[in-house]
């Protein structure tokens, strides 16, 4: 037992001493939780979007009788207004004053959304009020003005932000119209197509981005610890010469294997706790590993991407070799998993690497196991059978070609 414990030991104080594994085993992980979550913390939590938009307008109140301009002004006045402090408003108002001329606010401000300063720009033009009363009295299209008079909506088609910022503002001039109508007797609600909203695949309670993410990242770090740790020990030091003063010795290759696998688990054991921690106690991830289906998980990932290791090893005749075959494999199967974005849409051929990935399966089962989607998009067993599979075909073929001695 003590020289399983003491390969155990060898291994994990060299991952620790060497500063290329120590970057991709600790620093990395941590550098790429910690841009993720101050870039896209606030993703997804309610109240902590705000979208800057700009309202114009360039009615008269005063020159017309019911002032429709001032509803639609005052609606989104009240939506960028904070409630008793809770929360963030959804919109920040950006208004023109009245020592500013509005043809000049309304080109400034045309510049700041091509710019992506602004994500909307909502322009009330001077005679909406004449336009929509003169539209409720004659409503028949013969009657209708040959050049109405019509809200106009700015947005910019490369600005993501414009987007979603124009769309919930579209919602909200169809709720104020249909208020209109209501307040004006033209619209029955008994006579509008009733519909109902419902949510699926959710309990009620929003995730937050680190809770999305974290168990990629903890992912993430098993993985690039198995893809470039296992294979980069075991060929350095058989280039090197250091497995064979081991087989000089009583120590036999299993027991070998057996104290190397230890000291790797325990890496990423406490690779686990250092993410986890920073998560939690740094950015306020509230998700739990407590179940046995997530700790079950986090052994197989170790598992798997140990043994991927290995083979890698057993493919690559040197140790440059091995780190340049780990460097080609990793980005691919990194992003072709769904850690950082939904794979749901992308090409045949690219689908083909996703299914194949064992990283997928790990991460969705990760994900459900801790509460963060409630159904997963693969099928359940296949969760189990993939990385097994994985970790089977990488055994034969390890035992088959990898080759623990220097060629005399």
């Amino acid at each position: 037992m003590k020289d399983i414990l003491h390969i155990a030991r060898a291994h994990i104080t060299t991952a620790l001493r060497e500063r290329i594994t120590l970057f991709w085993f600790v620093v990395f992980p941590v550098f790429l939780l910690t841009i993720l979550s101050l870039i896209f913390g606030k993703v997804g939590n309610e109240g902590e979007i705000s979208f800057e938009i700009s309202l114009i307008n360039q009615e008269d109140s005063a020159s017309s009788g019911f002032a429709f301009s001032d509803v639609i002004a005052g609606a989104f006045h009240e939506m960028s207004t904070t409630v008793d402090g809770a929360l963030e408003p959804l919109f920040s108002l950006h208004t023109l004053d009245d020592a500013t001329d509005s043809d000049q606010f309304l080109e400034s401000e045309l510049t700041a959304l091509r710019r992506g300063r602004r994500a909307a720009v909502l322009l009330i033009p001077a005679g909406l009020n004449q336009a929509v009363v003169a539209n409720l009295l004659q409503p028949d299209a013969s009657t209708a003005l040959a050049d109405p008079v019509r809200l106009q909506l700015f947005m910019s088609d490369s600005n993501a932000a414009s987007t979603y910022a124009s769309q919930i503002i579209q919602q909200v001039l169809t709720e104020i119209d249909r208020r209109i109508l209501v307040e004006m007797g033209r619209f029955d609600d008994n006579q509008a197509i009733a519909s109902e909203t419902h949510w699926i695949g959710g309990e009620g309670e929003e995730t937050s981005y680190v809770d999305f993410v974290l168990p990629g990242i903890i992912l993430m770090g098993f993985f690039v610890n198995g893809l470039f740790g296992v294979p980069g020990t075991i060929l350095f030091n058989r280039d090197r010469k250091v497995l064979r003063r081991y087989w000089v010795t009583p120590l036999s290759v299993a027991r070998y294997l057996v104290g190397f696998g230890l000291g790797h688990l325990t890496l990423c054991a406490v690779q686990f706790v250092l993410l986890y921690s920073l998560g939690v106690f740094v950015f306020g991830a509230a998700i739990r590993f407590a179940s046995p289906a997530s700790i079950g998980l986090l052994i197989l990932a170790a598992t798997t991407f140990m043994a991927f290791g290995f083979l890698i090893a057993s493919l690559a005749k040197t140790a440059n070799g091995g780190m340049a075959t780990a460097n080609i494999l990793n980005m691919p199967m990194m992003f072709l998993s769904g850690l950082f974005f939904p794979t749901s849409g992308l090409p045949v051929f690219m689908m083909v690497i996703v299914y194949l990935n064992p990283v997928s399966y790990l991460l969705e089962g990760l994900r459900h196991s801790v509460g963060v989607q409630n159904s997963t998009l693969m099928p359940a067993l296949t969760i189990l059978l993939v990385p097994i599979g994985w970790i089977l075909l990488s055994s034969l073929v390890t035992s088959r070609r990898l080759k623990w001695d220097v060629e005399r």
